[in-house]
């Protein structure tokens, strides 16, 4: 898991885009404190977390830390948008 240490780290890796290279695996934001940020969630909330990255501020909810692959989690949701991050194996369960 990539470490987000600074602005440009972040930006580096949100230009990087929301998969990996290579395999193309789904990839999210951590925040220091567990949550789950998608990219659609990290563009809205842009100025939230470039704030808390510069102020190293771990009790905002929003200081980005690292990015990571969503490898088997079918119910992996972003804590901004709710909406469900992608996983790269697990099947998403049938309703």
């Amino acid at each position: 898991m990539p470490a987000i240490k600074t602005i440009a780290d972040f930006r580096a890796a949100y230009r990087k885009g929301r998969f990996a290279w290579p395999g193309g695996y789904p990839l999210f934001f951590v925040t220091a404190d567990g949550a789950a940020i998608s990219f659609k969630g990290a563009r809205r909330e842009r100025r939230n977390i470039l704030e808390a990255i510069r102020d190293n501020d771990s009790r905002s909810g929003f200081r980005v830390c690292a990015v990571d692959v969503n490898w088997e989690d079918s119910d992996l949701r972003c804590d901004v948008t709710g909406e469900r991050i992608e996983s790269a194996y697990a099947e998403e369960s049938e309703s």
